[in-house]
């Protein structure tokens, strides 16, 4: 397993497949275990796929000082990760809470990014859209296993305890999908979340005017919603597109916080023609 060396010396990994232009894969959870990630569908076939360990997750260790693990420093190693591959742009597709570490680097390096992909992103931090979760969460009426999940989230993680905060991300797992039959089922027993790591993921608050950072970098941003996403919600998703100067958006129908489990044909069919162009 390759590693590269950050700006503050920590050796950091990551898993690679294939060869050719790199396309770097992030996590989110926070902190969940990029093995859930799985395939992502197979997108950027033909390349050479990057899966990082974020600090604190996997292979990759958890700094004495928080703050060097927070999503906003972590923009920095995807940096340092751009030039260890010798490159001058990177793209990257980051998922729900990984967006944070993409976002980071596009508003520290907004002339590093090469095209960037947004996958079903919490953007609450970013935009005024209303949030058009309980609408998601209304249309599930009936449906026992979501209605549960869901009520769940309500309950604040415990973050002190492991095996606590791993029994309330099994009881809130079926929130997160369109439907929760044995694929989704399966796809949320895989990677567990680094409940340390994922504490000092949020040690840092966002920047000040760090909205207005993003609209800075030139480059091809793809933000995908799942219409029935009911953790991050889709119209907030959507209206994210607009942070950027050349944003776009696209809705997958039927599809809950993980496209490449639930449509991975329309995922794989949206990302690889952006990566393409």
């Amino acid at each position: 397993m390759p590693t590269y060396r950050a700006a503050d010396g920590a050796e950091l990994w990551y898993d690679e497949t294939g060869e050719g232009a790199p396309v770097v894969f992030v996590s989110g959870g926070a902190a969940r275990h990029p093995s859930y990630l799985g395939e992502l569908a197979g997108i950027g076939a033909g390349r050479r796929r990057l899966t990082l360990h974020l600090r604190g997750v996997g292979r990759s260790p958890l700094p004495a000082d928080d703050s060097a693990a927070s999503w906003w420093a972590q923009g920095d190693d995807l940096d340092a990760l751009r030039a260890h591959l010798g490159i001058e742009r990177l793209d990257i597709v980051a998922h729900s809470a990984g967006t944070r570490v993409a976002t980071a680097f596009a508003a520290r390096h907004p002339e590093r990014v090469g095209r960037l992909v947004l996958v079903t992103p919490p953007v609450a931090h970013l935009v005024d859209e209303p949030s058009d979760v309980a609408a998601i969460a209304a249309r599930r009426d009936g449906d026992e296993d979501f209605e549960r999940a869901f009520a769940h989230l309500s309950t604040p993680a415990p973050l002190d305890d492991e095996a606590a905060f791993a029994a309330w991300d099994a009881d809130t797992a079926a929130a997160g999908y369109a439907h929760w039959g044995d694929a989704e089922r399966a796809h949320a027993a895989v990677g567990a979340r680094a409940v340390p790591a994922a504490r000092a993921y949020f040690s840092s608050p966002p920047p000040e005017g760090f909205a207005a950072l993003l609209s800075e970098t030139s480059a091809p941003v793809l933000v995908i919603a799942g219409a029935e996403d009911a953790l991050t919600g889709c119209a907030p998703v959507v209206a994210a597109a607009q942070l950027f100067r050349t944003g776009e958006s696209v809705v997958l129908e039927d599809c809950g916080h993980y496209p490449w489990v639930e449509q991975p044909d329309a995922f794989r069919t949206a990302v690889d023609a952006f990566l393409s162009r």
